[in-house]
Protein backbone atom coordinates (compact mmCIF):
# COMPACT_ATOMS: atom_id res chain seq x y z
CA UNK A 1 0.00 0.00 0.00
CA UNK A 2 1.17 3.20 -1.26
CA UNK A 3 0.13 6.47 1.24
CA UNK A 4 0.80 9.65 0.00
CA UNK A 5 1.39 12.99 1.77
CA UNK A 6 -0.73 16.13 0.16
CA UNK A 7 -0.99 19.66 1.71
CA UNK A 8 -2.45 17.26 4.94
CA UNK A 9 -4.40 14.81 3.31
CA UNK A 10 -3.76 10.79 2.88
CA UNK A 11 -4.18 9.90 0.03
CA UNK A 12 -4.74 5.78 -0.61
CA UNK A 13 -3.87 3.63 -4.42
CA UNK A 14 -4.46 -0.01 -3.54
CA UNK A 15 -6.44 -1.19 -6.35
CA UNK A 16 -8.78 -0.23 -9.24
CA UNK A 17 -11.79 1.75 -8.73
CA UNK A 18 -14.81 0.60 -9.40
CA UNK A 19 -15.66 2.84 -12.65
CA UNK A 20 -11.85 1.59 -13.89
CA UNK A 21 -13.55 -1.89 -13.21
CA UNK A 22 -16.67 -1.37 -15.39
CA UNK A 23 -14.79 0.19 -17.79
CA UNK A 24 -12.36 -2.35 -18.46
CA UNK A 25 -15.20 -5.10 -18.24
CA UNK A 26 -17.08 -3.05 -21.32
CA UNK A 27 -13.89 -2.62 -23.52
CA UNK A 28 -13.75 -6.89 -22.94
CA UNK A 29 -17.12 -7.46 -24.03
CA UNK A 30 -16.70 -5.27 -26.95
CA UNK A 31 -13.88 -7.18 -27.94
CA UNK A 32 -15.56 -10.43 -27.30
CA UNK A 33 -18.85 -9.37 -28.85
CA UNK A 34 -16.49 -9.12 -32.32
CA UNK A 35 -14.68 -11.76 -31.89
CA UNK A 36 -17.29 -14.57 -31.81
CA UNK A 37 -19.10 -14.19 -34.98
CA UNK A 38 -15.35 -14.67 -36.42
CA UNK A 39 -14.99 -17.76 -34.60
CA UNK A 40 -18.28 -19.11 -34.98
CA UNK A 41 -17.75 -18.70 -39.09
CA UNK A 42 -14.10 -19.98 -39.25
CA UNK A 43 -14.95 -23.80 -38.86
CA UNK A 44 -17.56 -23.36 -41.90
CA UNK A 45 -14.74 -21.59 -44.08
CA UNK A 46 -12.01 -24.18 -43.45
CA UNK A 47 -15.22 -27.04 -44.58
CA UNK A 48 -15.80 -24.95 -47.69
CA UNK A 49 -12.03 -24.71 -48.01
CA UNK A 50 -11.87 -28.53 -47.71
CA UNK A 51 -14.92 -29.23 -49.91
CA UNK A 52 -13.23 -26.93 -53.19
CA UNK A 53 -9.86 -28.27 -52.49
CA UNK A 54 -11.50 -31.76 -52.46
CA UNK A 55 -13.70 -31.40 -55.63
CA UNK A 56 -10.60 -29.82 -57.27
CA UNK A 57 -8.66 -32.71 -56.74
CA UNK A 58 -10.74 -35.39 -57.91
CA UNK A 59 -11.63 -33.35 -61.37
CA UNK A 60 -7.51 -33.14 -61.72
CA UNK A 61 -7.64 -36.56 -61.52
CA UNK A 62 -10.25 -37.17 -63.67
CA UNK A 63 -8.51 -34.88 -66.13
CA UNK A 64 -5.30 -36.82 -65.73
CA UNK A 65 -7.14 -40.23 -66.44
CA UNK A 66 -8.71 -38.71 -69.79
CA UNK A 67 -5.63 -37.16 -70.98
CA UNK A 68 -3.86 -40.56 -70.87
CA UNK A 69 -6.41 -42.43 -72.09
CA UNK A 70 -6.74 -40.24 -75.32
CA UNK A 71 -3.10 -40.68 -75.54
CA UNK A 72 -2.89 -44.51 -75.13
CA UNK A 73 -0.87 -45.05 -72.54
CA UNK A 74 -3.60 -46.52 -70.51
CA UNK A 75 -6.17 -49.27 -71.65
CA UNK A 76 -9.70 -48.40 -71.46
CA UNK A 77 -12.89 -49.09 -72.01
CA UNK A 78 -13.78 -48.13 -75.66
CA UNK A 79 -17.55 -47.14 -74.45
CA UNK A 80 -16.70 -45.19 -71.53
CA UNK A 81 -15.53 -42.37 -74.06
CA UNK A 82 -11.49 -42.30 -72.24
CA UNK A 83 -13.23 -41.08 -68.65
CA UNK A 84 -13.19 -43.85 -65.59
CA UNK A 85 -15.66 -46.05 -64.74
CA UNK A 86 -16.34 -44.92 -61.16
CA UNK A 87 -14.12 -43.03 -58.66
CA UNK A 88 -12.56 -46.18 -56.70
CA UNK A 89 -10.99 -46.78 -60.28
CA UNK A 90 -8.85 -43.66 -59.63
CA UNK A 91 -7.32 -44.99 -56.08
CA UNK A 92 -6.72 -48.47 -56.97
CA UNK A 93 -5.09 -47.58 -60.31
CA UNK A 94 -4.68 -48.63 -64.21
CA UNK A 95 -2.05 -50.73 -65.96
CA UNK A 96 0.19 -48.68 -68.20
CA UNK A 97 -0.67 -49.68 -72.04
CA UNK A 98 1.99 -51.90 -73.34
CA UNK A 99 4.20 -50.57 -69.97
CA UNK A 100 7.00 -52.95 -68.14
CA UNK A 101 8.07 -51.50 -64.88
CA UNK A 102 11.18 -52.68 -62.93
CA UNK A 103 11.66 -56.13 -62.36
CA UNK A 104 9.21 -57.16 -65.10
CA UNK A 105 6.32 -56.26 -63.67
CA UNK A 106 3.22 -53.76 -65.25
CA UNK A 107 3.62 -50.46 -64.22
CA UNK A 108 0.31 -49.48 -62.80
CA UNK A 109 -0.52 -45.63 -62.08
CA UNK A 110 -2.70 -43.91 -59.33
CA UNK A 111 -4.27 -41.03 -60.02
CA UNK A 112 -6.03 -40.29 -55.93
CA UNK A 113 -4.22 -42.00 -53.19
CA UNK A 114 -8.18 -42.30 -51.57
CA UNK A 115 -11.68 -41.17 -52.22
CA UNK A 116 -11.57 -38.34 -50.17
CA UNK A 117 -15.01 -37.70 -47.50
CA UNK A 118 -17.20 -34.91 -47.98
CA UNK A 119 -16.49 -32.29 -45.22
CA UNK A 120 -20.54 -31.65 -44.93
CA UNK A 121 -21.95 -34.96 -45.68
CA UNK A 122 -18.94 -36.60 -43.60
CA UNK A 123 -19.16 -39.72 -46.04
CA UNK A 124 -16.98 -41.03 -49.52
CA UNK A 125 -19.78 -40.68 -51.35
CA UNK A 126 -20.14 -37.93 -54.08
CA UNK A 127 -22.11 -37.42 -56.94
CA UNK A 128 -21.11 -38.20 -60.30
CA UNK A 129 -22.05 -37.63 -63.58
CA UNK A 130 -21.37 -39.07 -67.54
CA UNK A 131 -20.05 -37.19 -70.51
CA UNK A 132 -23.85 -37.87 -71.37
CA UNK A 133 -25.86 -36.60 -68.28
CA UNK A 134 -26.77 -33.21 -68.56
CA UNK A 135 -24.79 -30.52 -66.15
CA UNK A 136 -27.12 -30.46 -64.03
CA UNK A 137 -28.31 -33.63 -63.17
CA UNK A 138 -28.31 -35.87 -60.13
CA UNK A 139 -28.87 -38.73 -61.89
CA UNK A 140 -25.63 -40.84 -62.73
CA UNK A 141 -25.89 -43.47 -65.54
CA UNK A 142 -23.09 -45.46 -64.35
CA UNK A 143 -21.40 -45.67 -67.63
CA UNK A 144 -18.66 -43.34 -66.50
CA UNK A 145 -17.39 -40.54 -64.44
CA UNK A 146 -17.11 -37.23 -66.33
CA UNK A 147 -17.38 -34.92 -63.48
CA UNK A 148 -18.18 -34.98 -59.17
CA UNK A 149 -20.35 -32.88 -57.35
CA UNK A 150 -21.00 -32.78 -53.31
CA UNK A 151 -24.47 -34.68 -52.15
CA UNK A 152 -24.82 -31.47 -49.40
CA UNK A 153 -28.30 -29.95 -49.74
CA UNK A 154 -26.54 -26.84 -47.69
CA UNK A 155 -26.14 -23.60 -49.20
CA UNK A 156 -23.06 -22.06 -48.86
CA UNK A 157 -21.46 -18.47 -47.16
CA UNK A 158 -21.91 -16.97 -50.84
CA UNK A 159 -25.46 -18.03 -51.08
CA UNK A 160 -24.66 -20.66 -53.18
CA UNK A 161 -25.10 -24.57 -53.33
CA UNK A 162 -22.39 -27.18 -52.34
CA UNK A 163 -23.70 -29.54 -54.80
CA UNK A 164 -23.29 -26.68 -57.47
CA UNK A 165 -19.79 -26.49 -56.94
Amino acid sequence: MITIRQSGKRLSETGMTLIELLVSCAILMILCSAAFPIARYTGLRIRERTLRRELQDMRDAIDRYKTLADKGKIRVDPLGGGYPPDLQTLVTGVPLAGGVGGGGRNKTIHFLRKVPIDPFTKQADWGLRSVEDDPDSTNWDGKNVFDVYSKSDATAMDGTKYSDW
